[in-house]
């Protein structure tokens, strides 16, 4: 659905905030087993058994997604004939192929991943040999020999055709993550395709070379998505797809503070979700200002990065999570509320831990972040006419002090109020 629908539905259901309507959901579009999201036009998604009619469905969903550029895969398998013609086309377009953490591809869905001009499996990948109820020999035979014609031609080393061909149809191996880096399954694009020969003589020095046609760099040229920051520009097309958020971990009263990219002033906080989203992975996190009595200046702030997780009862913080990011865990730290923690004109005399001053900045905001991180520090002073900040370790009785600042820490534990998908 859109992400501004959905912020603003899952916001208002926790915040006390008024947010107003929103785009209708989008379309996406399904072809059989493959689906492409409107969000993510450049990827098309592969969920379930590759059947009869795959083939035909896989090049409805190209003309659906012109200009995809990876094909995410998560399938049991299913016919073997339809798949070598998928992963023909794959191979010819110059697709990337990708297995998520939790997802599977497996017997016949393998030769889908393995046409990938560059692939990666976080998932499970799984090989057999081929099975067929017609006990026909001949018909097995071009089979294998149609497997082993793009096998070759997609460089797959010599171990994973072997795995194939050995393990019993009724079985799966399923390649560990040290298979998968000494057979060198994955591939990056900038890698130049081993044929399953060079692969053979580099993995297993005794194993039989199998001599076959170099593999086909494909002529596609990418077209990167230009963002501000050079560095994502530059990145893979598995690399981008693992870095996009998936999901936003949505926090009140927790103020992630500081690495700002930019501040400035927004409606409410989806808004200022729906700015940070739209960075291209460039803004990690934002922090929203709800106190209403702040009428001017900027109340959205987005971050490079989560920054420094600080208690404000005023705070919405959300964080953006990749695919390959596990949800967040609860945590606890101290922390000095700049809300509800801070009182103006008032002392706490005695208690020092030191008989001067701390040595910090200029301002009370400082002298707060200093008792925050000073273990023994339960409370702080900051006299404004003097710019000195004293550190307590004990708290005693309060009385007025003129121009002077106290703030009192405390231990806060913090959970996500949502995790909200973004797909």
């Amino acid at each position: 659905m859109k992400i501004i629908r959905a912020l603003r539905l899952l916001l208002a259901a926790v915040l006390p905030l008024t947010l107003s309507a929103s785009p209708s959901l989008s379309a996406e579009k399904v072809f059989g087993p493959f689906s492409v999201s409107e969000t993510s036009p450049d990827v098309i998604a592969l969920n379930g058994e590759i059947d009869i009619g795959s083939a035909l469905n896989f090049r409805r969903a190209l003309q659906a997604a012109p200009n995809a550029r990876l094909l995410t895969l998560n399938s049991p398998g299913g016919t073997v004939q339809m798949a070598l013609l998928i992963a023909d086309d794959v191979h010819e377009r110059g697709i990337s192929t990708y297995i998520a953490k939790e997802s599977g591809c497996h017997s016949a869905c393998a030769l889908v991943f393995l046409a990938g001009v560059e692939r990666q499996a976080d998932g499970a990948l799984g090989v057999h040999q081929i099975s067929s109820e017609s006990g026909d020999l001949v018909s097995a035979q071009l089979s294998i020999s149609d497997i082993l014609d793009v096998l070759n031609r997609f460089g797959t080393p010599v171990e994973v055709m072997t795995w194939m061909f050995k393990t019993p149809p009724n079985d799966m191996h399923v390649f560990t993550a040290d298979e998968i880096a000494i057979y060198k399954i994955n591939r990056k694009r900038q890698d130049p395709a081993p044929t399953a020969s060079q692969a053979a003589n580099e993995s297993s020095p005794n194993a039989t070379a199998i001599t076959v046609t170099p593999a086909v760099t494909p002529t596609t040229t990418e077209k990167r998505p230009v963002v501000g920051d050079q560095a994502l520009a530059n990145l893979s097309v598995i690399e981008d797809y693992t870095r996009r958020p998936t999901r936003m971990a949505l926090y009140t009263g927790l103020d992630l503070f500081g690495d700002d990219l930019r501040a400035e002033r927004m409606a409410d906080a989806a808004e200022c979700a729906k700015t940070c989203l739209a960075m291209n992975g460039v803004c990690k996190a934002f922090t929203f200002n709800t106190n209403s009595k702040i009428v001017k200046g900027p109340n959205c702030f987005l971050k490079s990065s989560e920054g420094r997780a600080d208690g404000n009862a005023v705070a919405i913080s959300g964080r953006f999570l990749s695919s390959v990011e596990p949800d967040p865990q609860d945590f606890s730290i101290s922390t000095i509320d700049p809300t509800a923690s801070l009182f103006k004109d008032v002392d706490l005399p005695g208690g020092d831990l030191s008989s001067r001053p701390a040595q910090i900045g200029s301002n009370a905001q400082q002298c707060r972040l200093t008792c925050i991180d000073e273990g023994r520090c339960v409370a702080f002073t900051y006299i404004k006419r003097k710019k000195e900040c004293w550190l307590k370790g004990a708290i005693g009785t309060p009385k007025f002090g003129a121009g002077m600042v106290t703030g009192v820490k405390d231990v806060k534990s913090f959970a996500a109020t949502r995790i909200i998908s973004l797909q």
